[in-house]
């Protein structure tokens, strides 16, 4: 019984590294917001980019499951400020995909938010005839408040631009006696006029409940989509030979691109190049003698060029030699 025990322990620490490596890498861009920008600006009394603070929270959400390896905002952000793509194509599968690939995932999210509202009612009973919408003198006023947020997300394939999933996710919340955001009422920010969804006090309003529950329902099935991905053949490793173009601080700029193999995440090694060796009797090039002084992380990708954060004993220069570990 040890025996078979020890080999079902053994067995599984050692598939543990295969079912880690079947995580999908993910990014999500902010989610479009555009066909409730009106009910927005109604319940806050200003616009607020709810589309961005639904998107944080799904991150999160993701992150926690542990489903999906997901890729950080600020990678994305500097892509995407560097491509130049306007909010407008990043709702476009191709474009979504062209933004995936360059941070090196295996699927990105992009979304709408369908529904963001509210259905209030006040009713009066008793006393003079009360109306409808307000309360009346004398009589017993009755208010509830409903809010309800719809979100759809899809799954593009980086490789194709196909469509792999949809998925939806509502929420909804409802009270008596107050109204979507509590007693601030139409004029509440979340300080300062920005809206922090991921604040404690958004959360405990109507909307924040809504919002929480729509983006719980929608996390969940991404999370049971996960299974319906394609899990491609691993790509043999593409071997990168390229130089630094620019040295700034820790920050080094490369000659080498996307198109090229880097992606967003690689380690490359950089080196001093030394003495080179030369064949006597032809005077061609045998081989260069290098000095390996550290290694830089890639941050950012586009076609012919990287930025990334060098790290090392020495200093790196223009013309230093990058290169696959």
């Amino acid at each position: 019984m040890r025996k078979t025990n020890s080999f079902l322990v053994a067995l599984l620490l050692a598939a543990s590294p295969l079912l880690a490596q079947q995580k999908r890498r993910v990014a999500v861009l902010d989610f479009n917001y555009g066909t409730v920008m009106t009910s927005v600006q109604a319940i806050f009394g200003t616009n607020q980019d709810i589309g961005k603070g639904i998107t944080d929270l799904l991150i999160d959400k993701l992150v926690n499951d542990g489903t999906y390896r997901v890729i950080e905002r600020s990678a994305m952000s500097k892509i995407i400020a560097e491509q130049n793509f306007s909010n407008s194509n990043r709702a476009d599968t191709t474009t979504a995909a062209q933004i995936g690939k360059l941070l090196g995932v295996d699927t990105i999210i992009i979304g709408d938010i369908t529904q963001f509202g509210r259905d209030d009612h006040n009713i009066n009973t008793g006393g003079g005839g009360g109306t409808f919408g307000r309360y009346g003198l004398g009589g017993v006023g009755i208010h509830k408040a409903k809010a309800t947020v719809a979100i759809t997300a899809r799954m593009i394939d980086v490789n194709t631009g196909e469509i792999l999933a949809s998925s939806t996710g509502t929420g909804t919340s409802q009270r008596n006696g107050t109204d979507l955001l509590g007693g601030g009422g139409s004029g509440w920010s979340g300080g300062g006029g920005h809206l922090d969804m991921g604040s404690s006090n958004f959360g405990q309003t109507i909307i924040g409940e809504a919002v929480k529950a729509s983006v719980e329902q929608l996390g969940a099935a991404l999370d049971a989509n996960a299974a319906k991905l394609p899990v491609a053949a691993a790509p043999a490793p593409v071997p990168v030979n390229g130089l630094v173009a620019d040295a700034s601080g820790g920050e080094l700029i490369l000659n080498v691109g996307a198109s090229q193999g880097v992606k967003v995440g690689d380690t490359l090694n950089v080196a001093h190049v030394g003495r080179v060796i030369k064949d006597p009797a032809t005077g061609k090039p045998l081989r260069t003698l290098e000095t390996v002084i550290g290694t830089v992380t890639i941050e950012s990708v586009d076609s012919t060029s990287a930025t990334g954060k060098f790290s090392g004993s020495g200093v790196a220069k223009v013309g230093d030699t990058v290169k696959t570990p």
